[in-house]
This record gives structure tokens, sequence and C-alpha cells, in this order.
């Protein structure tokens, strides 16, 4: 234990993170569903600011330092903390009282939501291809997928990098896809839409994992939840 560091309660931890009351948490102690350390925690279990505290394998979030931003980028605005060339950056759009990164890459010519944080366990576990997170893109192509074209996106299409993961794919309407992947190649939705003949015209990402905000405007952004950030931890869990 390190000097300054008390220890406190564990339920109690677990309330002032938000997880639950006092009492609620108590009883997700008893069930072992709560562990420190990698440790089954038991009720009258304490904990130090130090420990690793999880909740069905999600990390307890209980540094005051971390924040997690969702931003919907504009078009021609890059995704990296800054850019050679003198383009806007994601980062721009965000406040610099604390440095944040954006969480994988979404194109210069593509739309949509991105997250900016300086949480490394989360981005590892949002971008590392093991963990597979969805995300969903609206994408309006050039001429009218077939059902053919449908099939060949859910099997995967051949790229120069190798064959596609099957994607979820639906057309809702003319021209317009509705696509959900689970890996991350670079401008990898449109050259997947390229090589079944429907070259990419506008590309706008809708969904991470869980994470979706059709009021959020281009430009904006907004500090995600407690309860949003766990759904992500869920999300490359589950995947």
């Amino acid at each position: 234990m390190k000097d300054g560091e008390s220890r406190e309660r564990l339920q109690k931890v677990l309330a002032r993170a938000g997880i639950a009351s006092r009492r609620a948490s108590e009883e997700m102690i008893r069930a072992g569903r709560v562990t420190i350390n990698g440790q089954v925690a038991i009720v009258g279990d304490k904990a130090i600011d130090s420990d690793r505290i999880e909740l069905d394998g999600i990390p307890i979030l209980r540094d005051p330092n971390l924040v997690h931003y969702l931003v919907h980028k504009p078009r021609d605005v890059v995704s990296t903390v800054r850019d050679t060339d003198g383009r806007p950056t994601v980062v721009d759009l965000v406040p610099r009282t604390i440095r944040v990164y954006p969480v994988g890459r979404l194109d210069a010519d593509s739309e949509g939501l991105i997250i900016l944080t300086n949480d490394g366990d989360l981005t590892h576990r949002l971008t590392h291809p093991s963990f597979g997170v969805a995300k969903e893109y609206l994408v309006h192509v050039e001429g009218t997928p077939n059902r053919s074209t449908l099939r060949a996106l859910r099997e995967g299409v051949q790229l120069e990098d190798g064959l596609s993961a099957p994607a979820e794919v639906s057309a809702p309407d003319e021209g317009l896809l509705k696509l959900t992947i689970h890996e991350g190649r670079n401008r990898q939705v449109r050259r997947m839409c390229a090589a079944v003949g429907h070259p990419v015209v506008r590309l706008v990402r809708v969904r991470i994992g869980p994470i979706k905000d059709p009021s959020l405007k281009a430009g904006s952004w907004r500090v995600l939840s407690g309860e949003e950030i766990r759904s992500l931890y869920r999300a490359s869990v589950n995947s």
C-alpha cells in the first residue's frame, strides 16, 4: 500500500463509482461478481486506490483524470492528434485541459462517431481485432446494390489484404446501406463497397459498440456517462 492510501469498504467504493447503492453492491459481492486484483471479493473486504476492482470482469473506473468524449467528426477533419498538412483534427474539437487521443481512425472524408480518451485499457479493447467490437455505418453508394451484392458483403469480399470478415448488411433505401463490421482495417468499408461495384459517396459511422447518439451534431462532443463507458467494456468482453 502506498503512503497516504487508505482502505475503504468495497461496497462504498462501488457505490461512489456509481455502480449501485451500498446494499445492492453488497449483494453483488455476495454473488461473487466482484474481484480485487483478480481475486473474488467477499463482504467485508476493503480496497485502496491502486487496487484493480472489477464487476463481472469489467474494470471499475476510479481515476478522476480519465476522460471519455464522444465526438461527431465532420468531413475533412482528420482523426489524429496533429496533422503535418495543417488540417483540423478531432482533438481540436474537444477541451484541451487533459490530453486525449482518438480511439481508432475515421477517414478524413468520412463522418460520424469517434471516441477520444486517455483511457488506454478501453482504447485497447475497442481497437484490438481480438475483441471485435462492432461499428455500424450508414453508407451512401453509387448505384443500387442487389441481393447478390448484399450476400457477398455478408459472406466476406476479397480485398488486397485478404478476405474481409462477414458483415451485417441491410439496404434500408435505394443506394443506402446499413453496414456493421467487427474489423478495423484501413478504409475497410470503402474498399468493401468498391469491391462489389458500388463505390462510396458518403460514409457516416452511427454506432460504436452499444453507443449511438443521433442528436449529436457534426463538430459537437459530449462526455460519455459512467454507464456508457461500462457498456463499452461489456461489449469488448461479449464480442
